[in-house]
């Protein structure tokens, strides 16, 4: 069996936020990759969280010609290939964006091959996952926030992620960044209020803060019963990671957007973290992914989903004993289902992993067609 085809298509997702009142406009962009072999099977891959346009552009032109007539059961020789020859002298970003989306599907073609789902091949540790709701964006104020909370509580889920930080380092926001972490505070106590407390409670940052104004933030919030604080510093600085999980003693967690193992390597030599996230559809796709967790698993350092894309990274939770939560992201979901057939749904909180080969589910290919013809726009939100 040999790779005949390789094909990326960029997309830019429109989606519409249609609760509790509000009517707003949003949009996810994302590259979906489909791998053919000779003998007919496709599997397909997927990638978010950048310029799709640019990722699509180097699967099409780089990465896709230099694994023409390799075997697609060879993943750790594609993946050390691809390695090679987009990043050989240590980047990432849009490399290992293009390399992740590749991985994914040369695994839904394994799965198909071998007439098995992935996370039965990664390990089947167990056929559910719990997952967590991400559902406190920041175009909420705090009334919907505390609306949406009750919201997803009534649905069945008992764990719920909000964003706090609002970007602050980018000076999107004009506000003085204390000000920013005071409302990030009222916020918090107003979804705690609404849940009560015995509902798991996350909170990410994306990166957004500095180390100071992390650590004012964690000491501010710590009668809330904070389970995790997601990317609370900018670059997840390793050393300063360290230090506000020393200092404050909040569990911490990052990981979903680092595309090179000695990135999470240097977190655990750090003590900067208690959840390792590499992200399948970001971190070098399963291949790498699966390297992360048992990384982690020799510093007895449980895995988790952060990024989003819950219906790719449910087979690594799944698949790995030190797997745990996997992200139900409310907007990334809205996106997958517009562009995929067969998904699971979550039920009490858990999801149940597919019997179906592979992923599990496909690509809705004349959605996407339409959606292919979209303009990609440069200020679309990204999962």
């Amino acid at each position: 069996m040999k790779i005949a085809r390789i094909a990326a298509t960029p997309l830019n997702v429109p989606l519409q936020v249609t609760l509790l009142g509000l009517d707003k406009a949003a949009s996810l962009s994302a590259c979906v990759v489909e791998v053919e072999t000779d003998n007919g099977i496709v599997g397909h891959g997927f990638t978010a969280i950048t310029e799709e346009e640019v990722v699509a552009r180097i699967i099409d032109a780089v990465a896709g010609p230099a694994i023409i007539g390799d075997d697609p059961l060879a993943h750790e020789r594609i993946w050390d290939k691809l390695y090679w020859t987009l990043m050989p002298r240590g980047q990432t970003g849009y490399a290992a964006h293009a390399l992740a989306a590749i991985d994914v599907a040369l695994w839904d073609i394994k799965g198909k091959a071998l007439n098995q789902p992935i996370w039965r091949l990664i390990g089947g540790a167990r056929p559910r996952v719990p997952i967590y709701a991400t559902f406190g964006f920041g175009f909420f104020d705090r009334e919907q926030l505390a609306d949406a909370a009750r919201l997803w509580v009534s649905q069945g889920f008992r764990r719920l992620k909000m964003t706090v930080g609002h970007e602050a380092l980018r000076r999107r926001d004009v506000r003085p960044i204390e000000d920013i972490i005071r409302e990030d505070e009222a916020r918090i106590a107003a979804v705690r209020t609404a849940v009560g407390p015995d509902i798991a409670l996350y909170i990410d940052a994306n990166c957004s803060l500095d180390l100071y104004h992390a650590t004012r933030l964690a000491e501010m919030i710590k009668p809330h019963g904070i389970s995790f604080f997601e990317e609370p510093l900018t670059q997840n600085d390793a050393l300063q990671m360290a230090q506000l999980r020393r200092q404050t003693g909040m569990a911490l967690a990052c990981g979903q957007n680092e595309g090179l193992l000695f990135r999470f390597r240097d977190l655990l030599l750090h003590e900067a973290v208690d959840y390792l996230q590499p992200n399948v559809v970001i971190s070098g796709g399963f291949t790498q992914s699966v390297k992360v967790a048992a990384l982690a698993a020799a510093f007895n350092v449980p895995v988790a989903n952060g990024g989003a894309w819950s219906f790719h990274n449910m087979h690594l939770q799944a698949g790995l004993a030190n797997g745990t939560l996997v992200e139900h992201h409310y907007l990334a979901v809205e996106l997958c289902r517009q562009i995929y057939t067969g998904l699971p749904t979550p039920k009490d909180g858990f999801m149940t992993l597919p019997d179906a080969p592979g992923l599990g589910f496909e690509l809705n290919r004349d959605v996407v067609g339409e959606l292919a013809k979209l303009p990609l726009s440069r200020g679309a939100g990204k999962g």
